[in-house]
């Protein structure tokens, strides 16, 4: 016999939030104000897992999903949701971890940073697997909760392009004499390089070859490159081995055309996802750090250097700490190509283990622009100097990809910093998933970032689109 839930809110990873019998429940598939009838998938002591099997009252903003692979590919988890409603769902999810594990509170959220709601992926990673009880080859994502690869034909939250290689690649690799031996094909999009005769878009398919591929295998490849209007690279060991087959010469870019920067980039270095988004999110950051020339502001975790340059062409000095030396050089010839060498410098340094004597020689500081990965920057903002000392920074922008993270670090600068939490919010980076990107302003004495500095949501909206 089924049960009826009502449902409070959603988690972290899209599900409904209920309660029953004294337990939180939580319940795939439904959304916030439904009445669903459910049925259990696991029943813990402290908690139970349910899926929706009837939707007797939906959400107003419930949509049928896009794509039919929704539900099995673990690609996305909120198609069902209207977008306003997955924006609202990762504001009230970071102002609860705020709240709950921080213990702090913005003195003014943020509109949220919104964009193209599909095609918007230009980054990917995708499995590949020969399973013969599915016929052969497999291209995809991995199915939700699972290690298994999706029985993907179309996706589209990626570029139309790449949607529609899926099939032609699960039939090219199943030609290959190593089809068990590639279980990966990293896919990047970007602009062509400065000074290429290329136009349009750039797509780069890097296939991970555990063994070296035959004459006959590499013909093929070739012969797909051609066919495809594709880059097809090989990556025979770690991501630095990662080298074009055809053409033979190849490489891609990005820009910011507002501050006249373009940035070359490997496929396999980290780069945001979402170019669209990524241009908001950095104009954004800029605006609210508001440097100032002859400051000096450091970029923690720059990688690129996607802040770094930016934040340079305001005549500040910009130090960028980044964890790899090889994202350092890449910053540093960045910078050189864009003219910006002489308003930069980098280092290379473990920001996990940062102390404040390791921190002093890049101090005194104004401004800092923290982007950590999802395990955060604990270490950085115990060493950073407090709000109540002489070399006190005049303001911190923290670009987070975990809220958990962001709340914990937040307040370890309001609780035992000394700094006041002036505005925060949401950046959908990844729609259709429950992945919450963030954005938070920190300053020496407590007040809010400029209404300025924020912009408004038909701006962000409009910038992104």
């Amino acid at each position: 016999m089924g049960v009826e839930l009502t449902i409070e809110s959603l988690d972290q990873d899209g599900r409904g939030v209920a309660h029953h019998d004294g337990k939180v429940a939580f319940v795939d598939g439904a959304l916030p104000g439904e009445r669903v009838d459910v049925e259990w998938l696991r029943r813990k002591p402290s908690y139970d897992v349910a899926r929706a099997v009837a939707i007797r009252t939906p959400n107003a903003a419930r949509v049928t999903p896009r794509c039919p692979h929704f539900g099995t590919c673990g690609g996305c988890s909120l198609q069902h949701a209207g977008v306003a409603l997955q924006v609202a769902a990762k504001q009230r999810a970071l102002e609860d971890a705020l709240a709950r594990l921080g213990r702090v509170s913005a003195a003014m959220m943020l509109p949220p940073v919104y964009g193209p709601a599909w095609e918007y992926r230009w980054r990917a990673r995708l499995s590949v697997r020969h399973v013969v009880k599915k016929g052969g080859v497999l291209v995809g994502f991995h199915e939700r909760k699972s290690s298994y690869v999706a029985d993907m034909r179309e996706c589209h939250v990626v570029p139309r392009k790449l949607s529609d290689l899926l099939v032609p690649l699960r039939e090219l690799v199943a030609g290959l004499v190593i089809r068990d031996r590639m279980p990966q094909i990293e896919v990047a999009f970007g602009e062509p390089l400065p000074g290429s005769d290329r136009t349009g878009t750039v797509c780069i398919l890097v296939f991970r070859n555990l063994e070296p591929l035959s004459e006959a295998d590499t013909l093929q490849m070739i012969a797909f490159a051609r066919e495809h209007d594709v880059d097809v690279w090989l990556q025979p060991g770690g991501p630095a081995t990662a080298a074009p087959l055809s053409p033979a010469s190849s490489g891609l870019c990005y820009t910011l055309p507002e501050f006249g920067v373009t940035m070359p980039f490997s496929p396999t270095e980290f780069t945001q996802v979402n170019p669209f988004i990524n241009r908001v999110l950095v104009r954004r950051a800029v605006a609210l750090l508001a440097p100032a020339p002859r400051e000096r502001v450091a970029d923690f975790f720059c990688g690129l250097g996607n802040f770094t340059l930016p934040i340079a062409r305001s005549g500040a000095h910009v130090v960028g700490v980044e964890g790899s030396g090889a994202l350092v050089e890449r910053a540093r010839a960045n910078a050189a190509a864009n003219g910006l060498a002489e308003a930069t410098s980098f280092a290379v340094a473990n920001l996990f283990t940062v102390t404040p004597g390791s921190l002093a020689p890049w101090l005194p500081l104004d401004r800092v622009l923290i982007d950590p990965p999802r395990d955060g920057a604990v270490e950085l903002v115990k060493a950073l100097p407090a709000a109540d000392a002489a070399s006190a920074l005049k303001r911190i922008v923290y670009v987070s990809c975990n809220p958990a993270t962001l709340a914990r670090d937040a307040g370890i600068l309001v609780h035992e910093r000394g700094y006041a939490l002036a505005a925060a919010g949401v950046v959908n980076m990844f729609p259709h998933t429950a992945h919450v990107e963030s954005i938070a302003v920190f300053e020496r004495e407590s007040g809010t970032a400029g209404a300025a500095d924020a912009g408004t949501p038909d701006e962000q909206g409009a910038a992104a689109a």
